[in-house]
C-alpha cells in the first residue's frame, strides 16, 4: 500500500533545508509582535502524536494521514482586525525536511474551524496533507466556530461577515509567512492556496483582493458568486419543497439518471457512462411522466416540472439567469442529488440547509425569513446590494494577480450537484473577455473534469489532487504551461491499495478527452485533448 507521504509526495523532492542564522525556535514564537494578532500556543508535535482537538474516531484514511506526519512546529493565534472579530488561526512549521514552501488549505461551507486534514486521495489539502509534502501551511477557522451549515453566527455582525467573506484568509495569510520567516529564519519562496467550494471562493477573493499574497492559486468548483449560489439553492428548495407533490424522492434518481445517460452518454463518440460535457445532453424529462400507477421508474406531472425547473437555474421573470441549473448525467452516488438537492427527504438536503441557514442569518440578516417567501425578482437585488461586496468574488480583471507572475488553476467536476459546473465556464470566459484570450491563458486555466461530483467522487475519474499541484508549481517555478493532468477513480476512493478503476486525461478548457480508436478506454494513454 502506498504511504500518504508517497501519496501526496507531488513529484517533488522534499529537500532539507539548513535553519538560518536568524531563526527562532518553536516554543519562542509565543513572543512574536503581530499587530492585532496573539500567538496563543507555540509548541513541537513529536512525529504521529498530533491529535485534532476536540475531534472523535477519524475515518481510518484521515487517521493514516495524521499517524504519518513528520514532527513539527504547531503554532497556534488569535487575530482581532477588528472589534468584533476573533479569528483562530495555526500555522504547521516542518521541524525538518521542508521545502522552502507555503502552502495554506482553505474551507467549505460556512467555515467555522480549522482543515486540519483531508483523505490521501482528496484534491483538496489540509494542513497536515501540506505537512507530509513538506510545506509550511497553514488554517482558519475564519472567525467563528460552528458547523459547515450553520450561520447563526452572522446574525447581527456584518464585521464577522467581512472576516469570513475575504478578511481571515488574508490576514492568515500575512500572519502565516511572518511566522514562516521567524521560524526558519528565511521567508518561502513560494506561496499557495488550494481549495475547493467556498474555499475556491476564498481562492478568487485571494486572486482578486489581495493578488500579493499568493504566487499560485487553485480554485476548485468556487461558489465565487455566493449571493446568487445561495439563491440558486433557494430556487431549487422551492421548485421541490414548496408543493409536496413537486419533491422529488433519492429512490427515483437512478432512473433520471438512466434515462439522461441513455440520451447523451454517445453524444461524445464514447460510450463509458459519462458525458463530457453535459451542457450538450439536450435530455427531455417528460420521456419519464409516469404512463399509469407512479413508480420509482417514472415521475409525476409535479415532479417533472420540478426537475425542469433545477435543470433550467434560477431565472428572473424576464428570462435573465441568476444562477445556471444543475446538469443531468451523476445524479446517483454518494456526492450526487441525495446529498445536496432531494436529501434523504424534505429537508434533508445540503441545499436547503445552506439556503435556510445563509438566507436568514447571513444574506437577509433576519431569522424569522422564509425560504418560501423569497421573491426573485425583488430579493435578488436585496441580496446584491447588502452582501454582494462582502461576499461575492465576481471581478473578471485579475490584472494585478498576472502582473505579479501569479498562476490561477480552475477545475470542477461537470457532475456537481452543489454548485453548478457552467458558472466556473461562464467566469473563466469573463476573465477571457475582460483581458484577452492571449492573456488569459498566459496565467489562467480551466479543467473541467467528466463524471465528477463535488470537488470530489462521482463515476468519473475523479482524483488529481498532487497532480494539479505539481502542475501549478512547476507553472511558477519554471515557467512551464500546464497542458493535461491525468485524474484517476480508484475502485474505493479512501484506499488506493484496492487498484485502479479508470484513468482519464483532463484537458484546458475548451479542449476535451477524444480516445484514439484503439486500446482501453479506461486507460488515459489511449486519450488525446482536442478542440471540439
Amino acid at each position: 500500500m502506498m504511504t500518504p507521504r508517497a501519496i501526496l509526495g507531488l513529484g517533488l523532492w522534499l529537500i532539507p533545508l539548513s535553519v538560518a542564522a536568524g531563526a527562532t525556535p518553536c516554543a519562542n514564537l509565543t513572543s512574536l509582535k503581530l499587530a492585532n494578532t496573539s500567538i496563543t500556543a507555540a509548541q513541537s508535535v513529536a512525529a504521529g502524536a498530533f491529535v485534532p482537538p476536540g475531534s472523535s474516531s477519524p475515518a481510518p484514511s484521515i487517521l493514516a494521514v495524521y499517524k504519518s506526519l513528520p514532527a513539527f512546529c504547531r503554532v497556534q493565534g488569535v487575530m482581532q482586525p477588528n472589534s468584533d472579530s476573533h479569528i483562530e488561526f495555526e500555522v504547521w512549521l516542518p521541524e525538518s525536511g521542508w521545502n522552502g514552501k507555503y502552502l495554506a488549505a482553505g474551507n467549505g461551507g460556512f467555515a467555522g474551524s480549522i482543515s486540519y486534514a483531508t483523505s490521501p486521495v482528496s484534491n483538496i489539502p489540509g494542513m497536515a496533507n501540506a505537512l507530509l509534502s513538506g510545506y509550511a501551511t497553514s488554517s482558519t477557522d475564519t472567525g467563528h466556530q460552528a458547523g459547515g451549515t450553520d450561520a447563526r453566527w452572522a446574525l447581527g455582525h456584518l464585521e464577522k461577515v467581512v472576516d469570513y467573506g475575504y478578511r481571515a484568509i488574508h490576514e492568515t495569510a500575512e500572519k502565516s509567512k511572518t511566522i514562516i520567516h521567524a521560524f526558519y529564519g528565511d521567508a518561502p519562496k513560494h506561496s499557495y492556496f488550494s481549495s475547493c467550494s467556498n474555499g475556491g471562493r476564498q481562492a478568487l477573493m485571494e486572486a482578486q483582493r489581495f493578488p500579493a499574497d499568493y504566487d499560485g492559486i487553485i480554485a476548485g468548483a468556487p461558489a465565487y458568486y455566493f449571493t446568487h449560489v445561495l439563491t440558486g439553492f433557494i430556487m431549487d428548495i422551492q421548485a421541490t419543497e414548496a408543493d409536496p407533490a413537486s419533491y422529488i424522492p433519492p429512490a427515483k434518481l437512478p432512473a433520471i439518471e438512466s434515462a439522461a445517460l441513455a440520451a447523451c452518454d454517445q453524444v461524445d463518440g464514447l460510450k463509458d457512462g459519462l458525458l463530457d460535457d453535459p451542457r450538450k445532453c439536450h435530455f427531455d424529462p417528460t420521456s419519464l411522466l409516469c404512463q399509469g400507477a407512479e413508480t420509482d421508474r417514472c415521475l409525476t406531472q409535479p415532479q417533472v416540472a420540478a426537475l425542469q425547473k433545477i435543470y433550467k437555474g434560477a431565472r428572473t421573470s424576464k428570462g435573465e439567469r441568476i444562477y445556471s441549473g444543475f446538469l443531468p448525467g451523476a445524479e446517483t452516488g454518494m456526492g450526487g442529488w441525495a446529498a445536496w438537492i432531494t436529501g434523504g427527504g424534505p429537508g434533508k438536503g445540503a441545499q436547503y440547509a445552506f439556503a435556510t441557514q445563509g438566507g436568514a442569518y447571513l444574506v437577509f440578516q433576519n431569522a424569522a425569513w422564509d425560504y418560501r417567501a423569497f421573491q426573485l425578482d425583488r430579493d435578488i437585488k436585496i441580496a446584491d446590494d447588502t452582501m454582494g461586496q462582502r461576499l461575492n468574488a465576481i471581478d473578471p480583471n485579475l490584472k494585478a494577480f498576472h502582473d505579479r507572475g501569479g498562476k490561477l488553476i480552475f477545475f470542477h467536476g461537470w457532475g456537481d450537484a452543489a454548485l453548478a459546473p457552467s458558472e466556473t465556464v461562464d467566469y473563466y470566459e469573463k476573465v477571457i473577455a475582460k483581458m484577452g484570450r492571449k492573456e488569459a491563458e498566459s496565467f489562467t486555466r480551466l479543467y473541467m473534469v467528466p463524471g465528477m461530483q463535488h470537488c470530489g467522487g462521482g463515476p468519473g475519474p475523479n482524483s488529481f489532487g498532487p497532480q494539479i499541484t505539481a502542475a501549478l508549481e512547476r507553472w511558477v517555478e519554471q515557467g512551464a504551461a500546464p497542458d493535461r493532468i491525468v485524474a484517476t477513480k480508484y475502485k474505493n476512493a479512501g484506499d488506493p491499495s484496492n487498484g485502479v478503476d479508470r484513468t482519464r486525461p483532463l484537458c484546458p478548457y475548451p479542449q476535451v478527452a477524444r480516445h484514439q480508436g484503439s486500446g482501453s478506454i479506461e486507460d488515459a494513454a489511449n486519450f488525446v485533448c482536442r478542440t471540439p
